[in-house]
């Protein structure tokens, strides 16, 4: 309980030092499994950057991501993976974010550092002499413990709102019983089932992926599960053998007016299938690299569908992503970018892949040979606005 207790008191003292009006770096939303924060560069100019702090911190340092892909912004949020012992902690972490991004940005550091170097030596001391333990069993590794933000992006407008006490958040279990209710229950039955598989992997020292990108896949599903457009099933999503690495996601409806809407019903009459099912695959540099997405089945035309059921959008590569895409986003965007491109389904023969689905390989060898035509000629289809 002493760590959990010491996460709350930092949390407290960078609220109180760094609050949402403060002229150089300001705390937007926090609790103990999140932070939220804001850089003001020169010229007035903001970054928003995320923490998520995992199970296993202080062990591990929060996960970092910056929503701006500029380099001086990105630079200071990865030497915060490199930390170790009490550099791990949430208020030397915020002091070495925020001295790296002053130097970057070529701003004077502010006053306030000296008052957070010293508080931070006070705690240092007491942790030396209590011990290092991550927080297991803290009431952390239920998904209602309390949540500030429940998107990627945190809202510009959200500064005008008065949070609630984080205090009152942590110790107060109805909030928190809130956003669980949001879910229904087979998904918080997911998410608990994959949370103790990752602790289970932890202790075994058999953990797949990296903390970063596990840890921001767990937010999206959590997001996912929340969202309305899941909860109006306009999509449905499917963890393959239970992987945050692999999903499978059902695009049940498209625009209504569409000759695409028109397919998939004659595709439920004819096949008894109702949706187009998209599998996702994501790397351990996620959010910093774009998931592998393809289209298995149906037989799709137009589009930007290729032969191989990879698909043509910026969007999906490297120079065309963003780490502050959501997997939803993406989701959304590939439905209306299916619509634009006129995709019909295919109802005759197979001929470029059996039983009337894509594989991988094909996908793969597609898209890798289109991302090199794009970086060779530029990319024309679909314009860069439109994904």
């Amino acid at each position: 309980m002493a760590c959990l207790n010491t996460l709350k008191q930092e949390i407290r003292t960078l609220e109180q030092i760094f609050p949402k009006h403060h002229e150089r770096f300001q705390i937007i939303s926090a609790s103990v499994d999140e932070l939220s924060c804001r850089f003001i560069g020169k010229a007035g100019k903001k970054y928003t950057i995320h923490a998520n702090i995992t199970e296993t911190y202080p062990a591990v340092p929060p996960v970092w991501f910056a929503d701006s892909e500029e380099t001086s912004i990105t630079n200071a949020v990865q030497i915060l993976s490199n930390t170790e012992g009490l550099d791990n902690h949430v208020l030397h972490q915020v002091i070495l974010l925020l001295k790296e991004l002053c130097r970057l940005h070529g701003v004077s550091e502010p006053p306030d550092l000296d008052r957070i170097r010293i508080l931070n030596e006070e705690i240092g001391d007491r942790i030396s002499s209590s011990g290092i333990e991550p927080m297991e069993d803290e009431g952390l590794d239920s998904d209602a413990d309390a949540q500030d933000s429940d998107g990627v992006s945190v809202d510009e407008d959200s500064d005008d709102e008065d949070d609630e006490d984080l205090g009152m958040d942590m110790e107060d279990g109805s909030s928190s019983r809130q956003k669980a209710d949001e879910m229904g229950v087979e998904h918080l039955a997911t998410l608990e089932r994959l949370r103790q598989n990752q602790r289970q992997d932890y202790l075994k020292g058999s953990v797949s992926g990296s903390v970063q990108a596990t840890d921001r896949l767990m937010k999206e599903l959590r997001d996912i599960y929340r969202s309305d457009s899941f909860k109006n099933k306009m999509y449905q999503i499917e963890l393959v053998n239970d992987s945050l690495y692999e999903w499978n996601v059902r695009l049940m409806a498209v625009d209504p007016d569409s000759s695409l809407s028109h397919d998939l019903q004659m595709l439920k009459e004819k096949e008894g299938k109702d949706c187009i099912l998209l599998n996702m695959l994501f790397k351990d540099t996620y959010p910093f690299e774009p998931p592998f997405v393809r289209v298995v089945h149906p037989i799709i035309s137009g589009g930007y569908v290729l032969v191989g059921g990879a698909i043509c959008m910026e969007l999906l590569t490297k120079q065309g992503w963003s780490s502050a895409y959501t997997v939803e986003a993406v989701i959304m965007q590939i439905s209306a970018t299916l619509v634009k491109g006129k995709a019909r389904i295919q109802f005759g023969p197979p001929k470029v892949c059996s039983q009337g689905q894509y594989s991988l390989a094909r996908a793969q060898q597609s898209f890798k040979s289109l991302v090199q035509i794009h970086e060779k000629n530029g990319w024309f289809t679909p314009p860069k606005e439109d994904g």
